[in-house]
């Protein structure tokens, strides 16, 4: 990883629809004794319901914790609250954003992809999505939003597993997984998940994603790794008793090769791929062996905003394979795949 990179601030943005538990998860990073300082970015306070006891001091838009923490409120524009963050002594371990429970993450995800300032300040480490193990099957029927925040998570905190049985919890995990088979997914009741798990993943430190191998539910079915859509949910076996599910609109693609690619045709390649089908991509991610370039490439996108940096040297002994990811709506399969093939040095 850069220097640069290190030293920019983490930024977790947490989403998850109403009810699903993100309060709680907020409220024990605000309170509980973790030892870090955590700016916490929320849509309201009132929603939060923070504990006066422990409060210390408070500004027109500012709480501080007394375990060290912080929270504000999004009024108006998430990067004049960020540029004040930056500007506030005793610099944050992290900063947690939490969006609206009925939001699409992306934009907010956006915003440290598009300014400048926030840039150079911060990174953007993980997309955490709390989800409520009773409803979710509910709401990725009737409500789209549910879907991208499945869609968007590094990491998916699957809550409120006491509440449903074993039958329920295996078919709600194969819905997540249709959609997003490479999260990382913790079950917890009442949100009591490490936060190490959720914050600083390093989740673009793409050391981790690539642990890209899908997280599928049947271990035993690693060779092939495409999912096929045709409309119909198709509910293989796998000797688990585990249905697997095909979401009917989301994909997910996986690319590897461990030839090496041209960087001067892959980029413009990429780049070009994002700007035209941007609107179905939702999240991208890559980790990538260049042409007589010992540094391995990583990128991470949502949509059409793309970040990429040469992030190490290639350990020796490591294999010098290049992977990608892509999650999205209607992707247009046979475009990426043939694409991507132009890419590598013959």
């Amino acid at each position: 990883m850069s220097e640069a990179t290190s030293q920019k601030i983490p930024v977790t943005v947490l989403t998850g629809y109403l009810g699903a538990g993100k309060t709680t998860l907020l409220n024990r990073i605000l309170s509980e004794n973790h030892g870090k300082k955590y700016a916490v970015i929320v849509n309201e306070f009132g929603e939060i319901g923070i504990d006066n006891d422990l409060i210390i001091g408070a500004d027109e838009e500012v709480f501080e914790m007394n375990n060290g923490c912080i929270c504000c409120t999004v009024r108006g524009d998430l990067v004049r609250i960020m540029d004040g963050l930056m500007k506030r002594k005793g610099k944050f371990d992290a900063i947690i954003v939490e969006t609206t429970g009925l939001a699409d993450p992306a934009p907010v995800a956006q915003t440290f992809f598009v300014d400048e300032d926030v840039q150079k300040n911060a990174r953007l480490d993980a997309v955490v999505t709390v989800a409520d193990a009773k409803w979710l099957s509910d709401r990725l029927k009737d409500a789209p939003e549910a879907k991208n925040q499945i869609a968007f998570a590094d990491v998916i905190v699957l809550n409120k597993t006491d509440l449903v049985t074993k039958a329920e919890l295996a078919e709600v995990e194969a819905r997540i997984r249709a959609i997003n088979p490479y999260a990382k997914l913790h079950r917890t009741e009442r949100c009591s998940v490490a936060l190490a798990d959720v914050l600083d993943r390093g989740a673009f430190d793409l050391d981790r994603i690539l642990d890209i191998e899908p997280d599928f539910l049947n271990a035993d079915d690693h060779d092939h790794d495409h999912h096929h859509h045709d409309g119909h949910d198709h509910h293989h076996d796998h000797g688990h008793g585990l249905k697997h599910y095909h979401d009917e609109d989301m994909q997910s693609l996986s690319l590897k090769t461990d030839k090496p690619l041209d960087p001067n045709v892959f980029m413009p390649w990429l780049q070009n791929l994002v700007q035209v089908e941007g609107g179905k991509i939702l999240r991208s991610k890559g980790i990538l062996a260049f042409h007589d370039d010992d540094d391995r490439y990583v990128f991470q996108g949502v949509h059409m905003m793309l970040e990429g940096n040469h992030q190490r040297k290639w350990k020796d002994g490591e294999p010098r394979q290049s992977r990608l990811v892509f999650i999205g709506r209607e992707l247009p399969e046979e475009l990426i795949r043939t694409g991507f093939e132009s890419c590598i040095v013959s």
